[in-house]
């Protein structure tokens, strides 16, 4: 592999070390080829929503740096998305409330929104841009209030000309892309999240393009 650039700072101008890595003038961070080649081929694999496992075997890699090299990728991509929605959200923003439940809670017979993960979806500057809420205090001694419930499904807090916006293709985007997880816990839910946002606001080459940018220089 051969680099004319510096993945850290953009600079031109980099040396040929004796062990073969390359060291920025500039940022004066060491480069290893290796390391570099196989970042940029997870993030290829990433984005083009290769699970870490089956990248591990085409790669001919530990499963477990693949999955950790992802960790980083949604907790960057996280960071990015709440930075970019602070900076461009606007007063015409459309939103509406979701509940998600897994793929298990959906095939119970008798589901409770004291189950579901809250989450508030915001369409603006053609983005869709998502927040987690706080899940609904169950009430006391854990009995399910059914009316209270069906009073929520009704009554869900949402925009006018929501369902204008491409707010529930997402909701729709976000169910079949967690599928493919064998669960994901709550502690962690915010992250697969903000990934599916990633991906379906913008297209695999931008994505690519944006993850090296913000991985690199993160």
């Amino acid at each position: 592999m051969n680099i004319k650039n510096c993945p850290y700072c953009g600079s031109r101008t980099l040396y040929i070390l004796k062990n073969n890595y390359r060291k920025c003038k500039d940022c004066n961070k060491k480069i290893s080829l290796n390391k570099l080649e196989n970042d940029l081929k997870i993030i290829e694999g990433f984005c083009e929503n290769i699970p870490a496992l089956n990248l591990s075997k085409d790669l001919n890699m530990n499963y477990r740096t693949v999955s950790n090299r992802y960790d980083i990728f949604r907790k960057i991509i996280a960071n990015y998305l709440e930075k970019l929605y602070y900076s461009s959200i606007q007063d015409n923003t459309s939103y509406e409330e979701f509940y998600y439940f897994n793929e298990k809670q959906l095939q119970k017979k008798n589901k409770s929104l004291y189950e579901a993960i809250n989450i508030i979806g915001f369409y603006s500057n053609q983005r869709v841009f998502t927040l987690l809420m706080p899940s609904l205090p169950r009430p006391p001694l854990q009995d399910r209030d059914e009316d209270f419930e069906r009073y929520l499904k009704w009554h869900k807090v949402q925009s006018q000309n929501s369902y204008k916006t491409p707010l529930k293709d997402f909701w729709s985007y976000l169910r079949e892309n967690l599928k493919k997880y064998k669960g994901v816990t709550n502690d962690n839910f915010f992250f697969y999240l903000k990934e599916c946002e990633f991906k379906y606001n913008f297209s695999k080459p931008i994505c690519k393009a944006l993850l090296k940018d913000i991985y690199f220089r993160s």
